[in-house]
């Protein structure tokens, strides 16, 4: 009896000390050590937040929605906006706008619509493990939501590109469902610019705000040139590894989720997660927003973090009364538009001294901080993970294979239009019993 008592008290005591670990960890802690960022690689964050929200609206000349200090866009340049009606519940709804003051295609992907079916089929249409692409795994439904749209608006971005001359940047950005879209999107960008009219991967940029679990770990790092992820504090999505049609599934039980979800992953070692291809990760460099502290109420000035982390790739679910109302687009506009204006007021100290953090030498970091990031990975045995001097070769112009002549012949199908169901494909072989496996073929890949 004696020993059962004791056996009882260590279970009580240790499931007590877990709970109290759980309950003092904030989301500010899986960032605690990365470096600032500065306003010059972060303010076009509430621009593109603005954007979003703008998708939203029925008419940008009375809009009914506006944020804190209107949308400041130009509705004229807004050359294309669809609805739920016109995608048929291929993909959320989306505009395509025509920045010319900051010299950007952009194309803005709204986020999860709780009342539309349309969304949730885009989500179920997965399971662990079921895509691979591109050297790992991504999200089936996703993927399919992407190929969809460049179907649709593909020879609009090659057009819209060419017109307004190569100096202008090509940038998807999505929030929530659409976050996972667009990164697909941008990946696929990168692979094919050649057929968007030569854009080069330098000028293909992809936002993911609150972004979803939609690539494998040797993705995430290996696109962090391209895409940047924006995670507002407590964000449960980007930290959530359950696959994110058992997520919504149980919408209504959020709270319950969670907890079951953070209570599981307590028990599965760092090492067999990184070691899992299947398992998906939120995408590219990640930007941090820190606006709450532990046991402090209230909101305080936010800064932004940033890094391309491999490991603690915010791996852990935080009990926050937050972790809800931080995914939502309102939030992360305010939030990320204060923390640029303190970057700038912080800044402002340098108009008679010399730059704390010149725009050439936090380039080089950047650049650095990826490559150091990839030889992490490999050194991590991430599955399917690339060195610093493997994806570079990847990014030599498709122009230069040999194949590219028969590529644009077989993806136009000779009518002069890209079908880009075909182009995917190329990432892909069939085995002899029919399954698509990925093909490791580097002209494939490019």
């Amino acid at each position: 009896m004696s020993v059962l008592c004791g056996a009882e008290c260590v279970m009580v005591l240790g499931f007590t000390r877990w709970l109290w670990r759980r309950c003092n960890y904030v989301g500010s802690n899986d960032s605690d050590n990365w470096p600032l960022a500065t306003a010059d690689e972060f303010d076009h964050v509430p621009r593109l937040c603005r954007l979003i929200l703008a998708v939203y609206e029925t008419d940008l000349h009375k809009p009914q929605f506006a944020p804190k200090g209107d949308y400041r866009l130009n509705p004229d340049w807004v050359f294309k906006r669809v609805t739920y009606e016109q995608t048929h519940g291929h993909a959320p709804p989306y505009l395509i706008y025509a920045d010319h003051e900051h010299g950007e295609i952009v194309l803005a992907i709204r986020g999860l619509n709780l009342v539309k079916e349309s969304d949730y089929e885009l989500l179920l249409d997965n399971k662990l493990g079921m895509q691979m692409f591109d050297g790992g795994y991504v999200h089936h439904g996703l993927l399919k939501s992407a190929i969809w749209l460049l179907n649709e608006e593909g020879e609009t971005l090659k057009r819209l590109w060419l017109e307004n001359g190569a100096d202008y940047k090509l940038v998807f950005v999505g929030h929530s469902l659409g976050s996972g879209v667009a990164s697909l999107l941008a990946v696929i960008v990168v692979n094919h610019g050649d057929l968007l009219g030569g854009v080069p991967r330098s000028k293909v940029r992809c936002y993911a705000l609150a972004p979803a679990r939609c690539m494998s770990l040797n993705l995430a790092v290996k696109y962090a040139d391209v895409i940047q992820s924006v995670v507002l504090q407590d964000d449960f999505l980007p930290r959530t590894a359950t696959p994110l049609e058992d997520i919504f599934k149980s919408i209504f039980c959020l709270p319950c989720l969670l907890v079951l979800v953070c209570l599981r992953d307590t028990f599965i070692p760092e090492d067999r997660k990184l070691r899992d291809p299947r398992r998906l990760y939120a995408p590219g460099r990640i930007y941090h927003i820190v606006e709450r502290k532990f046991c402090r109420c209230g909101r305080y000035p936010p800064e932004v973090r940033t890094a391309i982390p491999v490991d603690g790739r915010f791996e852990h679910i935080v009990l926050s009364c937050n972790a809800t109302s931080d995914h939502g687009i309102i939030w992360i506009e305010r939030e990320a538009e204060k923390a640029v204006e303190r970057m700038r007021e912080s800044s402002s100290e340098t108009i008679t001294t010399a730059p704390k953090v010149p725009k050439l030498e936090r380039r080089q970091t950047i650049e650095k901080e990826h490559k150091d990031a990839l030889e992490r990975a490999i050194s991590l045995n991430v599955p399917y993970a690339v060195t610093a001097s493997e994806n570079e070769k990847r990014e030599a112009p498709q122009s230069e294979t040999e194949d590219v002549t028969d590529t644009k012949l077989k993806s136009t199908g000779g009518s002069g239009r890209t079908n880009w169901e075909h182009v995917v494909q190329k990432l892909f072989k069939k085995s002899e019993s029919g399954d698509l496996v990925l093909n490791r073929d580097s002209n494939a890949l490019n």
